[in-house]
C-alpha cells in the first residue's frame, strides 16, 4: 500500500511534506483549495480527509454531498444513502499510513464525507470508533469526529482522550429545524458535547451554515449563549452559507438559495457585508465568554479576512492543529 508525499504550501508560504494520498485514497489530503493569492479566493488549510464511509443519515437541505454522491442517487426522503468501505481495506490503508516514516502528525478528520458518528449504534457488532481508536491510541496522529449525532456511548466507556477529538455542527435551533430535518437538535448536541468535554477529551464546535434567518441576531447570539452555558470548547469554526452548483441542483428542498447572492470559486453564498456583519456579530459574542478559544473562519475569502483583520497564516480551524 504505496503512502504518497507531496511539498504542500502552508498559508504562511513555508513548504510542508505531507502525505497527500495513501493506497486507493480512502486517505488523502484535501487540497482542493489553491494557495489564495486574489481578494476573491478561498482560505482553507489542507487536511488529511478519511474517506471511510459515504453518505449521511440526515437531511440537511444545504449539504453539499447531495451533489458530491449525485451518482448514488437519494431516499425518498431526501437522505443521501450511507455507504460503508470494506474494513479490512480501510485497515491497510490506515496500516500503512501509521508505518509511513518521517511524517508530521496529523488530525484525520472521518467526518468530511459522512457523518462522524454515523456508524455509532447503528450496529452489533465493533463501531467505526473502536475499530479506528484501537489503531490510533498510542500514535503521534488524532482522529476529528465531526458530527450532529448525539451516538456518544462508546467514548464514554473508553479512554480515547489523547487521541480522539470530538466537534459537532451547531446551528440555530430556528434554521436547524427548517432546514436540518432528520439532526438532532442543537441543543442535544451540545448536551452530548458537553458530556465528552466532562470525560476530558477535546471538543471543537463548528457555527456553520449561518443564514441570514430572519432575527438571525439574537438567534446566532443565543446559540453562544447555549453553548457557553455548557462547555468551553478549544476551537470554534464559523461559516456562513455556501452552494456549490451542484448541491442546488441536486437539493430537494431550495428554499435556502434565495439567501445566496454572491458568486465565489467555492459557490454562491450570501453578500460579503451581510457575511462580514454576522462572523463580527457572533466572534464579538464569543468573546464576552472567552478571550483566548481559538477562532476560524471555514472557506471565506482572503478579502473577508482583511476585514475581519484576521491573517490567513495564523489561522487554527476545525480540521487543523
Amino acid at each position: 500500500m504505496r503512502v504518497k508525499t507531496k511539498q504542500y504550501m502552508q498559508l504562511d508560504g513555508s513548504l510542508k511534506n505531507q502525505v497527500s494520498e495513501v493506497g486507493e485514497g480512502i486517505l488523502r489530503r484535501f487540497d482542493k483549495t489553491e494557495f489564495p493569492v486574489k481578494a476573491d479566493e478561498i482560505v482553507c488549510p489542507h487536511f488529511m480527509l478519511f474517506a471511510w464511509a459515504n453518505g449521511c443519515p440526515y437531511n440537511c437541505s444545504f449539504c453539499f454531498l447531495k451533489g458530491t454522491f449525485r451518482f448514488r442517487g437519494q431516499h425518498e426522503n431526501g437522505r443521501v444513502p450511507l455507504f460503508f468501505k470494506d474494513r479490512g481495506r480501510i485497515e491497510k490503508h490506515l496500516q500503512a499510513f501509521l508505518e509511513a516514516k518521517n511524517l508530521p502528525p496529523e488530525i484525520i478528520n472521518c467526518g468530511e464525507l459522512s457523518d462522524g458518528l454515523c456508524d455509532e449504534g447503528t450496529r452489533e457488532k465493533e463501531t467505526f470508533s473502536e475499530f479506528i481508536m484501537k489503531m490510533i491510541t498510542g500514535t503521534q496522529h488524532k482522529v476529528l469526529f465531526l458530527t450532529k449525532s448525539t451516538n456518544i456511548a462508546k467514548f464514554l466507556e473508553n479512554n480515547w482522550q489523547k487521541n480522539a477529538i470530538l466537534a459537532w455542527s451547531i446551528n440555530a435551533p430556528e434554521a436547524s429545524k427548517t432546514w436540518e430535518q432528520y439532526a438532532p437538535n442543537p441543543i442535544e448536541r451540545l448536551e452530548a458535547a458537553k458530556q465528552v468535554s466532562e470525560a476530558g477529551y477535546e471538543v471543537r464546535l463548528r457555527i456553520d451554515p449561518m443564514i441570514p434567518i430572519e432575527n438571525w441576531k439574537e438567534a446566532y447570539s443565543s446559540v453562544v449563549e447555549e453553548i457557553y452555558s455548557r462547555l468551553k470548547p478549544t476551537v470554534i469554526t464559523l461559516g456562513c452559507l455556501r452552494g456549490l452548483t451542484t448541491t442546488i441542483i441536486y437539493a430537494k428542498d431550495k428554499s435556502w438559495v434565495k439567501y445566496l447572492a454572491e458568486k465565489s470559486n467555492w459557490g454562491k453564498r450570501p453578500p460579503h457585508n451581510q457575511r462580514l456583519e454576522m462572523y463580527q456579530t457572533v466572534i464579538s459574542k464569543i468573546r464576552t465568554h472567552d478571550q483566548t478559544v481559538r477562532i476560524g473562519i471555514c472557506k471565506e475569502t482572503l478579502a473577508m479576512y482583511a476585514a475581519l483583520k484576521m491573517k490567513p497564516a495564523e489561522i487554527r480551524c476545525n480540521c487543523t492543529w
